[in-house]
């Protein structure tokens, strides 16, 4: 195992992923914001190098301050031999499993190991499966005339993180609260505010640069609050050239039919997000 902390080693890196898209898309996002800032203050461990099978992405240690904190101790993998992932996954050193984390990926054996992997540990597994769904021509501007008058487009605040930690079907915590400050502080966001000033609808983007936390008030649907607000945060995004791409709960139809007619296409790969939490 290889700690990749180069520099340019990173930047290569980058160059490799690019070529393995769409299945590298979660940890693509994650080196281009580690190449940019690293914002998240995460790092990236391979098998090997240059010739890697596997790669990894994951708080650098002194930020997992919270052993039950798996909001914030976000792990992304993707790998080109699925028995390279599982071993690396089965790495006391590159995934500490007595804590809990999250890890995510678009290939069916990182789910496969992980799943194995935490049973053997004792170790309870959550998984979420999302349809995955990538803009493949990203919007580099938007129509910024709002149908009602009432909305104006602004930018979420730490402030505003109770309101999103409410209407979170997996939030709703301090942990999850202290998440969400963390992804509007550093991670580009959009939403449309009402006359006093409160979201109404909002879109954030997360340490892999997926789009997330898309959500309209339920008084607002209807209203095509939920586009503006993802093109928004998808114009920002592609200014920087990230990669636009989400993913949506297989039974959300609305979102599915909304994305569609943003431009967005469905991909085969399903979006896992596994959640793992040690038995306490």
């Amino acid at each position: 195992m290889i700690n990749l902390n180069c520099s340019v080693k990173l930047q290569v890196l980058e160059g490799m992923l690019r070529r393995n898209l769409p299945e590298a898309l979660s940890v693509y996002g994650a080196v281009m914001h580690i190449n940019r800032g690293n914002p998240a203050q995460h790092e990236v461990v391979v098998d090997s190098w240059p010739e890697f099978k596997v790669v990894l992405t994951r708080p650098c240690k002194e930020m997992v301050k919270d052993s039950l904190d798996f909001y914030a101790n976000l792990h992304a993998a993707f790998y080109k031999e699925v028995d390279v992932c599982r071993a690396l996954l089965d790495n006391a050193e590159a995934i500490d499993w007595s804590k809990a984390f999250q890890l995510q990926g678009l290939q069916d054996g990182i789910y496969e190991a992980a799943r194995d992997i935490a049973e053997a540990r004792h170790v309870h597994l959550d998984p979420y499966r999302y349809q995955t769904a990538l803009h493949p021509t990203p919007p580099t501007s938007i129509e910024t005339r709002l149908k009602n008058n009432f909305f104006h487009f602004g930018i979420l605040s730490p402030s505003h993180a109770p309101l999103l930690n409410e209407t979170w079907s997996i939030g709703g915590n301090d942990r999850s609260l202290r998440y969400l400050e963390n992804l509007i502080h550093f991670f580009p966001n959009a939403c449309l505010m009402d006359k006093e000033g409160q979201p109404v609808s909002w879109n954030l983007s997360d340490p892999l640069a997926c789009l997330t936390h898309a959500y309209t008030l339920p008084q607002y649907r209807g209203q095509g609050c939920a586009e503006l607000v993802t093109l928004a945060t998808a114009v920002k995004m592609h200014a920087h050239g990230f990669p636009i791409y989400c993913g949506t709960l297989p039974e959300n139809k609305a979102a599915q039919q909304s994305l569609r007619r943003q431009g967005f296409h469905f991909l085969s790969w399903t979006k896992y997000m596994l959640l793992c939490t040690p038995a306490i």
